[in-house]
């Protein structure tokens, strides 16, 4: 049987009052939500909790430092038990691994362990904003070097583009967990992404999960809007 890919909502706001208001609205429209740094930062950790209450938690902070304290940071925010939650791939091997060996120590015997994910090539990033980081790279040779990576460090699974999936999936099997961004439903405003997909094209080509904000959460009827994404997801 074919999985099912599952769609995250991004609550991309620092305010706590709208978050609620979308994890009410929302209720089981989705399959997770996702808060991320500007959330985090502004309400909290235990806005996070709150507002997570009752849903899965994509946990997206994307830690990048050296590999003990990015280890430590990850021991620190287990207790939200967030389902994946984000490092970046270009912190290195060691980083990875330890991140890896943190979450088992936090969470032993695998139980409910959050996934892994490293984060390749950011959906913003073309191939000149690469240049202009010294990276000579095209993004999909970047996202294949840093995942190859990252998965031979001990991630559980990556976050990439869905011009990508395939590439991923070729070079890597379907083993990994791919949560893929910079989805948008036909007809939606692109914003700020650049290498984007429909909900259709980026299941068809193996997404495990999609992520999507602004069409949602922006929508006068956020469930509504995520109910016929759902559905369209259902149909592929």
């Amino acid at each position: 049987m074919t999985k099912r890919t599952r769609l995250i909502a991004a609550f991309d706001t620092n305010s706590r009052t709208q978050a609620e208001e979308w994890s009410s609205s929302l209720g089981h429209a989705v399959d997770a939500i996702k808060l991320g740094l500007e959330f985090t930062y502004a309400c909290g950790l235990d806005a996070v909790k709150s507002v997570s209450a009752g849903h899965e938690l994509f946990l997206d902070l994307k830690l990048h430092d050296i590999p003990n304290t990015v280890a430590s940071g990850l021991s620190a925010l287990a207790p939200l038990r967030p389902v994946l939650t984000t490092i970046h791939a270009c912190g290195g091997t060691e980083m990875i691994s330890r991140s890896r060996e943190a979450l088992e120590q936090a969470f032993p015997n695998d139980e409910k362990r959050p996934k892994l994910l490293a984060v390749t090539v950011l959906t913003s990033m073309d191939e000149a904003g690469l240049r202009e980081t010294g990276v000579e790279a095209t993004p999909r040779e970047q996202v294949l070097r840093l995942g190859k990576l990252a998965i031979r460090a001990g991630a559980d699974g990556l976050v990439c583009s869905a011009h990508e999936i395939t590439l991923l999936r070729d070079a890597l099997g379907d083993d990994p967990v791919l949560v893929v961004p910079g989805i948008r439903p036909e007809g939606s405003a692109s914003n700020d992404q650049k290498r984007i997909m429909t909900p259709t094209q980026a299941a068809k080509a193996g997404a495990d999960w999609i992520v999507v904000g602004r069409p949602i959460t922006r929508s006068p009827n956020p469930a509504k809007a995520a109910a016929a994404i759902m559905a369209e997801l259902a149909s592929v």
